[in-house]
Order: C-alpha cells, then sequence, then structure tokens
C-alpha cells in the first residue's frame, strides 16, 4: 500500500506530487505543514511565489519560451482537505501521512478521506509548471487555503494578488464536465444551554447507542442521492424509546459543516428490567430502516453497548425530549430543484452535526442555494425552529454563487478542444456546492472562468476515491487547453 499504490500510474509527476501531498498533514484551518510543502516545492524548482496574510500562496510560472506574451492564466486549487475517518481508525490527522491504495481503477486511502479533493486539482497544476512537454503563456497557480471550512482563504485573499484573463479552477469531481456555476452557502447553529439533574435512578444501567455504517457523502454534491443521515436516524430511533424509564447523558454525531452525518452515538441510563424492550425496539428500526436506505445505504448499524459506570449527571427528561424534538423537526436534504437546468439541486439543507461542548449542546446546519433569497430563507427557517426551542441562534457570513455565463469565451473554447480530443460533447453544468469561483469573481470582477477536474467519488467520507484513467484524460485537458491559450 501507499506509494505502491502509484507505481507506473500516467503521468508520473502528477501522481509522484499527488502522492507527496498524501504524506503531509493538511486538515483544515490546520494547513501549516501544507503550505511548507507548497513553498519548498517553488523554492526548489526556482519559482517565485508569494505569501498573503492569511496564508494564500501563488506561484509565478513563466511562459514556455516564444509564448511570453500570451494572456496570462491562474490555475487555482485548495491545499486543505476534510479530515473524515472511520470510527475504528487509528489515525492522527495532525500528524500521520495518509495510507493510499489502488483498487482497480481507482486510488482510495485506508479508513480516511483521501483528500483528492483537491489535491488531484493542486498536483495537477504543479506539475504542469515542471511539465517539458507543456506550451503554454505565463501562469500563475494560486493555493488556497481553508476551502472546507468556509472558505476563509479566498474570502481574505490579498487584494492585487492574483493578475490574469482567465482562470481554471481544478475542483471539480465529474470527467467530461465544465463547471460554470456553483451555489452559495452559509451555515446555521443552534446553542442549548444543558439542563441536567443528579443520577439518582436505583436499578438503571449506562448504555451507549451508536449509529453507523451509512454512506454520508458531500452535503452539496451528493444532498440529492437521498442517502441516510446518522442524526436524523438517531433521533427517530429515541422517538421510538417515548415512556420508557431511560434518560440520556451524552449526544454527538457528525463531525463536519459539509459532510452529510455517518456516525451519530447516545449515552443513557436504562431501567435494567427494560433493556430487552431497549433491544426489541432497535431491532425492529434496524430492520425498517434497512429497508427503507436498502439501496443507499446497505451498511447501516445500531448498536447497544452496556458500559461500565453510571454518570453523576444526566439530562432532565424535559430536556431530552426538546433536544430529540429539535432533531426531528430540523429539515434535511433537498428544498427545491433548478426550474432552468434539470437535475440541479437549487436548494438545500444539511443536518451536520451535535456536540457537547462545556454546558451547551450546539446543533449545525449548512444551507446552500444557487439563488442568494433562496439560502438566506432556508437559513431563516431553521433559526426560527432554534428560537422557538429557546436556542442562541448563530448564522455565519456565508459566501456568495457564481453566476454561469454561457458566453464564456474560455468556455466556448474549451468545449471545442474537448469535441476535438475526445470525439463527443462534453456536458456544461452548474454545481450545488461551494466552488471559490464565486469569492474570485467577487473579488475579480471580469475574470473569464471554469471548473473541472477528473471523477472523484464519495468526497468528504472515508469512501473518498478518485478515477485512475479519469485523472490522465484530465490532464491531457488541461494541457491542451493551454496550450490554446496560448496562441
Amino acid at each position: 500500500m501507499s506509494k505502491d499504490a502509484i507505481e507506473g500510474l500516467k503521468p508520473r509527476q502528477l501522481w509522484e506530487i499527488f502522492y507527496g501531498i498524501t504524506q503531509v498533514p493538511r486538515c483544515s484551518k490546520k494547513e501549516t505543514k501544507i503550505r511548507a510543502f507548497v513553498r519548498n516545492f517553488a523554492s526548489e524548482h526556482n519559482l517565485e511565489f508569494k505569501e498573503d496574510s492569511t496564508g494564500n500562496i501563488v506561484i509565478e510560472v513563466p511562459a514556455t519560451p516564444g509564448k511570453e506574451n500570451a494572456e496570462k492564466v491562474i490555475l487555482q486549487g485548495h491545499i486543505d482537505m476534510v479530515c473524515e475517518k472511520d470510527k475504528s481508525k487509528e489515525h492522527d490527522f495532525d500528524n500521520d501521512p495518509l495510507t493510499i491504495y489502488r483498487d482497480g481503477e481507482w486510488i482510495t486511502a485506508d479508513g480516511t478521506t483521501l483528500g483528492a479533493d483537491n489535491g488531484i486539482g493542486v498536483a495537477s497544476a504543479l506539475a504542469v509548471a515542471l511539465d517539458e512537454n507543456a506550451v503554454h503563456g505565463p501562469m500563475q497557480i494560486l493555493c488556497t487555503v481553508d476551502e472546507e471550512t468556509g472558505m476563509t482563504g479566498v474570502n481574505g485573499l490579498a487584494d492585487n494578488f492574483i493578475s490574469g484573463k482567465y482562470l481554471l479552477n481544478l475542483d471539480s469531481e465529474e470527467d467530461g464536465v465544465f463547471y460554470v456555476g456553483c451555489a452559495g452557502g452559509q451555515d446555521t447553529v443552534g446553542v442549548l444551554e444543558l439542563v441536567l439533574q443528579d443520577c439518582t435512578e436505583n436499578g438503571y444501567e449506562p448504555y451507549e447507542i451508536v449509529v453507523t455504517g451509512l454512506s454520508g457523502g458531500h452535503s452539496g454534491l451528493d444532498i440529492h442521492q437521498g442517502r441516510a443521515n446518522a442524526i436524523k436516524l438517531l433521533a427517530y430511533l429515541l422517538a421510538r424509546f417515548e415512556g420508557m424509564n431511560l434518560k440520556a447523558y451524552e449526544i454527538s454525531g457528525g463531525s463536519l459543516r459539509n459532510a452529510i452525518p455517518r456516525e451519530a452515538e447516545v449515552k443513557l441510563v436504562i431501567d435494567s428490567n427494560e433493556v430487552k424492550k431497549v433491544e426489541e425496539i432497535i431491532r425492529q428500526f434496524k430492520e425498517d430502516i434497512l429497508l427503507e436506505y436498502k439501496v443507499t445505504d446497505p451498511g447501516i448499524e445500531i448498536k447497544l453497548t452496556k458500559l461500565s459506570e453510571l454518570p453523576k449527571k444526566i439530562f432532565t427528561t424535559q430536556y431530552f425530549k426538546k433536544i430529540v424534538n429539535v432533531l426531528l423537526a430540523l429539515p434535511h436534504g433537498v428544498i427545491s430543484m433548478s426550474k432552468d437546468i434539470p437535475g440541479l439541486v437549487e436548494t438545500s439543507t444539511n443536518l451536520a452535526t451535535i456536540k457537547m461542548d462545556g454546558e451547551v449542546i450546539s446543533i449545525g446546519t449548512s444551507q446552500r442555494s444557487s439563488i442568494e433569497s433562496a439560502k438566506n430563507n432556508i437559513s431563516q427557517s431553521v433559526a426560527a425552529l432554534f428560537s422557538l426551542a429557546n436556542a442562541e441562534v448563530k448564522i455565519g457570513d456565508g459566501y456568495p454563487g457564481w453566476t454561469p455565463n454561457m458566453d464564456s469565451p474560455l468556455l466556448k473554447l474549451s468545449v471545442e478542444i474537448y469535441k476535438r480530443m475526445f470525439g463527443e460533447e462534453p456536458g456544461i453544468k452548474a454545481i450545488h456546492a461551494g466552488l471559490e469561483t464565486g469569492l474570485l469573481g467577487s473579488k475579480y470582477p471580469g475574470l473569464d472562468m471554469i471548473s473541472f477536474g477528473p471523477t472523484i467519488e464519495n468526497a468528504h467520507s472515508p469512501n473518498e476515491r478518485v478515477n485512475i484513467p479519469a485523472v490522465e484524460k484530465f490532464y491531457k485537458l488541461l494541457n491542451e487547453i493551454l496550450k490554446e491559450l496560448a496562441k
């Protein structure tokens, strides 16, 4: 496994750079080591670079001899990654390299996210800079930080940090498709103060219920798949215990605002006389849920485990009921589909996390829409529900969408190149996810932009994988577009 996984893959330089990236810890907001990797790359290859106060880096790549007068092109990708792992996987994302392996025509990671989103895009840009066969005008490679947790990197991009007429965003995940628009996003969080009482129940025993084995996925790209949400499943299960002699004292689920929750858990004290009944309810619930999600989440597991020690404090019955009701009432999934682009999700919301932190429980959600007012409306609906539960509401700043320009000269050129190279029409789509192009377009009006990339599946989950043939095809297309732009 690991470096053997890329043996013999083409283009060799791209895969070697990508492997190097996988060996560098680079969770969002913790990009110190990967920024050093990018700086060292530039220095080792005598490429000028600069870094802004936010941590973004731009590398200057000279033109191929004879192409110095061509319009400057910006290649852009983000260097952070979503750090998700299977519950059973031992992995320290702050220090451990990823273990990658080849599975047929795919590269994936062992029990963790792969970081092909957007490591493959960044590796492709860096590979072009070293490629002796590449023909291009002057280029900038813009490496941004913290894309995955709110796009704070590109949002904090220094003034006049980049300059160019064209921008190729290398952060899409579908082979054969040019993306020309994206959704804007916003976070809405509800914070409820804990209401506890002493645990004095005699004859009670401590247990943990874990909902696990879900497919999860990207809260934008995969939201239309109808996959199960572990937090919602846990709430549905807890509702079936209504009127029984059990009390909760811990609850958690999900880990990231932009991922569909794959796992959730609750710790309870249960009357020893009702344990068998709880087991039967769980058995029946699992049977029901597996029928409901047999296509999208056939691996759902619900585990009841006895714990060793009773807690000192537990939630009051009324407070626990409030938490369950809030989780039941919060919307999750597709809110509306686009009327203009067939098959495109227009507006959605993701019930992302529930966490206990000190004296509070925080419930995190994220909203997306290609229409700004619709994004704000669903955020307000979620906020109103939190308010009804007397929760403190926190609404993030959000980020804008990217309005498609179907008359883009860059798009028209890229489509013609694709048809010439591969003998078929490419797809032209907008994406129900945030791309940095939305903010870049607002900061640099007039930039002609497209986004494209190879096939990546199950991004933001430990099932993430990138298609090997699609990477080679993507790299050839990238080089051909750069060659044509240099004319």
